[in-house]
């Protein structure tokens, strides 16, 4: 793989990760149209390479929210050991419950069909439906919780809703973000919760894949441009959210399926 490649992947992944727009689609229809799936050490480089973007966007989301996680580490800690209840404790307690069931079910899922998934056509489906679906739940909903007023029931809901992300295209900020959204929550905080959530599953797919990892220019390159890109992302979306809805998110969703629709007829 080179720097370029390298480059180009890494930006991709900082922008799609975060957006509800799938990272994992991005990441396999863009070097299918610039035809780099053509290569045989691309290919074997990338399934490695594609965790460690995710380890880059996970730095970000990590020292973007770097007070909160050290706020939740220490609330879940009190509350266990010194019996003292806060909202960071509850709330530490609410993501480790939500991401047990959504990560089990998606790795299982993900390392029996995930390979059979990865077709443009189960791609730009996904995208156009979730795109839909998106933009339906996001109007109708309305916006009355906030991200400290989550219950142990939305934040499992959500958390669960996470198994769907192994398919191609349906992206895992996009799925979480529209459950909360079909149940109340305010759009900043869907997408704040949808970030925190997203951590501890990352981590453990960084972990389990490490092993495989070639500590090359380009893989520095990788994380570092996922890392940075998705610093800005994380920042310009919980500001865009404060008075934007996800109408533009679903719009384009729905024109990248069209465009690799057209693509599979062309190519």
């Amino acid at each position: 793989m080179s720097i370029i490649q390298a480059l180009i992947l890494g930006i991709i992944q900082g922008v799609t990760e975060l957006l509800p727009i799938s990272s994992s689609a991005h990441l396999t229809i863009v070097p299918w149209l610039l035809g780099w799936t053509n290569s045989e050490s691309f290919e074997i480089a990338f399934e490695a390479f594609d965790v460690a973007l995710h380890f880059g966007t996970l730095l970000a989301i990590g020292i973007f929210f770097f007070k909160d996680w050290l706020a939740l580490i220490k609330g879940g800690y009190c509350q266990v050991v010194k019996k003292q209840k806060s909202f960071e404790g509850k709330m530490f307690w609410y993501i480790v419950i939500a991401t047990i069931p959504g990560g089990a079910i998606g790795f299982l899922l993900d390392k029996f069909a995930g390979n059979m998934l990865e077709k443009p056509i189960i791609i730009a489906i996904a995208l156009i439906v979730m795109g839909i679906i998106l933009y339906i739940v996001d109007k109708k909903a309305k916006s009355k919780v906030t991200y400290e007023k989550m219950t142990l029931k939305q934040t499992f809901l959500i958390g669960l809703s996470q198994c769907l992300a192994f398919i191609p295209g349906v992206s895992r900020s996009g799925i979480t973000m529209t459950t909360a959204r079909a149940m109340g929550v305010e759009r900043e905080s869907a997408a704040k919760y949808s970030f925190m959530l997203s951590a501890p599953i990352v981590l453990a797919a960084t972990v389990f894949k490490c092993k495989d990892f070639v500590f090359s220019i380009p893989f520095f390159v990788g994380v570092f441009t996922s890392f940075i890109v998705g610093i800005f992302v994380i920042k310009f979306l919980l500001k865009y959210l404060q008075k934007g809805s996800f109408k533009g998110f679903a719009i384009y969703r729905i024109i990248a399926g069209l465009v690799i629709i057209i693509a599979l007829f062309i190519k």
